[in-house]
């Protein structure tokens, strides 16, 4: 079977279909890449490439039968957990032709990932994409449709709103870190506390850009602790008050039975600052900071409640932004799927010109230059027709395919009647 016959075929095992643990057991890291499309490349699998991340372990190849792709790659995976084939096939999926499309196309624009949107995905796909290429498992089939799929994930970016808004309560706090102060590479941060939502925060505004943050904590053992975890300085507990009209976010994540922050501190600091806003965020259970912080201007106060009132509109947001991001991927696959069918019939193309040019010439040769044109275009017209109408009547004789036959010759010709 040509090339042109090959369908993208996908098999694998995500967060619905299997458990965590299968999961970490059918994990192909980088570094074990090139030599699991190797097995796969020797039993017969010329395409592959293997995508593996929290959410799934899925090979993406091209292959003339599905069958076929699902036990390589069945195989594969069964010995790579250690497990027999038939055990694993109850965990795994297999889609192929215009199913593995969509699905190829919506696993890169994230919209088939835990958190929709998630800003990662995309980037495994050109890793995992990249480590087949250097494996050389990657051939025109698959990279046609990889890179269709990184176009489609463009356009899902591009026109949706699908990767914006916050998800979760640290993304949340680092939303309304930006739209205060604008860029944090510019700002400081005090952490107040070792506790864990506060650090988880914490590396959150760190990996958003800011490079600048004092950890303190009552016990300066724990405060020096999280600072290297942060790759931060520690600053004694005593200075806390002062430091905070140095910083432009404080987060508070200690949870004692009284605030350790007060308004009469904030005010303070509120105007040594010359009125420069604090964005002060209060993960602490119960909270670190007093309630009376909201009446202070300039002082913009968050407790975790505020915070996951903000991610959950940024996940309503998402969720709207994924049926506009569906419907580009439904438009993209069917393109995709027509574009790839009509290269299907190239090459047929080419031998019917091909024989129709040999034809014509023939014939020219034939005849000589001094024969009238009527009857030069009556005689290559007989020639062209000749071996049609002879299978077409053998077929219609037999019976079995002629109304196909003519449905189809009378649609290629516009034939009326």
């Amino acid at each position: 079977m040509s090339a042109s016959a090959q369908r993208v075929v996908i098999v694998g095992a995500n967060h619905r279909s299997s458990s965590l643990g299968l999961r970490d057991a059918l994990y192909v890291d980088d570094a074990s890449a090139p030599s699991f499309l190797d097995g796969l490349k020797q039993a017969g699998l010329a395409e592959a490439l293997v995508l593996s991340t929290c959410d799934r372990v899925e090979v993406w190849c091209a292959d003339t039968e599905a069958a076929h792709a699902t036990a390589l790659v069945g195989a594969a995976f069964a010995a790579k957990a250690g497990l027999t084939a038939e055990s694993l096939a109850t965990h795994l999926y297999t889609l192929s032709g215009a199913e593995a499309v969509r699905h190829g196309f919506t696993v890169t624009s994230a919209l088939d990932s835990l958190v929709i949107g998630e800003p990662h995905v995309g980037g495994q796909v050109k890793a995992a994409h990249r480590l087949a290429r250097e494996a050389g498992t990657v051939g025109g089939q698959l990279d046609g449709f990889v890179q269709a799929a990184f176009a489609v994930a463009k356009r899902v970016r591009t026109e949706t709103a699908v990767g914006e808004g916050p998800v979760s309560i640290a993304a949340a706090a680092v939303q309304v870190a930006r739209d205060l102060h604008g860029d944090l590479g510019c700002c400081r941060a005090l952490l107040i506390g070792t506790g864990d939502m506060g650090e988880l925060v914490g590396e959150s505004l760190l990996a958003a850009g800011l490079t600048d943050m004092l950890v303190t904590a009552p016990k300066e053992s724990r405060a020096e602790t999280l600072a290297r975890t942060l790759g931060c300085h520690v600053m004694p507990f005593e200075d806390m008050r002062e430091a905070i009209a140095g910083a432009d976010v404080v987060l508070t994540c200690v949870g004692g039975r009284t605030p350790i922050v007060t308004a009469d501190s904030v005010s303070q600091a509120l105007k040594r600052r010359r009125r420069q806003p604090i964005f002060l965020v209060d993960a602490g259970i119960p909270g670190d900071i007093e309630p009376a912080v909201n009446r202070i201007e300039n002082a913009f106060l968050y407790d975790l409640a505020d915070l996951e009132k903000v991610a959950l509109e940024g996940r309503a947001t998402r969720e709207q932004a994924a049926r506009s991001a569906r419907a580009i991927v439904e438009s993209e696959a069917t393109a995709f799927l027509r574009g790839r069918a009509a290269r299907a019939a190239v090459p047929a193309i080419v031998a019917l010109r091909d024989q129709f040019e040999a034809t014509r010439e023939k014939v020219l040769s034939e005849i000589g230059p001094d024969v009238d044109p009527a009857e030069a275009t009556r005689l290559l017209i007989n020639r062209l027709l000749h071996t049609p109408t002879d299978t077409m009547k053998s077929i219609a004789a037999e019976g079995h395919e002629w109304q196909t036959m003519e449905k189809t010759l009378r649609k290629l010709f516009h034939l009326e009647g």
